[in-house]
C-alpha cells in the first residue's frame, strides 16, 4: 500500500511539470510572436519613410530642373516673363518668371512627385550681359 501512494505522488509531479512546461512554451511563443510582429511593423514604417524621402528628393530635382529651364528662357529672351511646365516620368514641375522692373526677375519653381511638393524661389538682379543670382532658396510657399 505504501508503494501505490508513491506512484500517485510521482504521477502528480509529472502532471504539474507538464503544465508548467506547456505554460512556459506558450509564454515564450507569445513573446516570439510579439517580437516578430514588432519587427515587421518597424520594417513597414521604415520602408514608407524611405519611399517618402525618395519622392522628396525627386520633387526637389524636378523643381531645380524647372528653375534651370526658367533661367534658360531668360538667357534666350531677356524680356521673358510668364510660366511653363515640364513633365517627367512620375512627376512634373512648373515655373513662373515675374518681371520686377529693370533687370530684376523673380522665379518661382515647384516640383511635384505624387503628393510631395518642393518649391524654390530665385531672385535675379541682373540679366545682361550675364545673369546674376542674388538668392536661390527652397521655400515652403510662394
Amino acid at each position: 500500500m505504501l508503494t501505490s501512494g508513491l506512484k500517485a505522488k510521482s504521477y502528480k509531479l509529472k502532471a504539474k511539470g507538464g503544465y508548467i512546461t506547456l505554460l512556459m512554451v506558450i509564454i515564450v511563443g507569445a513573446i516570439g510572436v510579439a517580437t516578430g510582429v514588432s519587427l515587421l511593423l518597424l520594417g513597414v514604417g521604415s520602408s514608407r519613410s524611405s519611399l517618402s524621402f525618395e519622392k522628396s528628393n525627386q520633387a526637389k530635382a524636378l523643381s531645380n530642373a524647372c528653375a534651370e529651364a526658367a533661367l534658360d528662357q531668360i538667357r534666350n529672351s531677356s524680356a521673358f516673363s510668364g510660366s511653363a511646365g515640364l513633365t517627367f516620368g512620375r512627376g512634373s514641375c512648373s515655373y513662373q518668371v515675374l518681371n520686377l522692373g529693370g533687370q530684376s526677375r523673380l522665379i518661382n519653381a515647384s516640383g511635384t512627385v505624387d503628393e510631395v511638393v518642393r518649391k524654390i524661389k530665385i531672385t535675379l538682379n541682373q540679366i545682361t550681359p550675364k545673369i546674376n543670382l542674388t538668392s536661390w532658396q527652397e521655400v515652403s510657399d510662394f
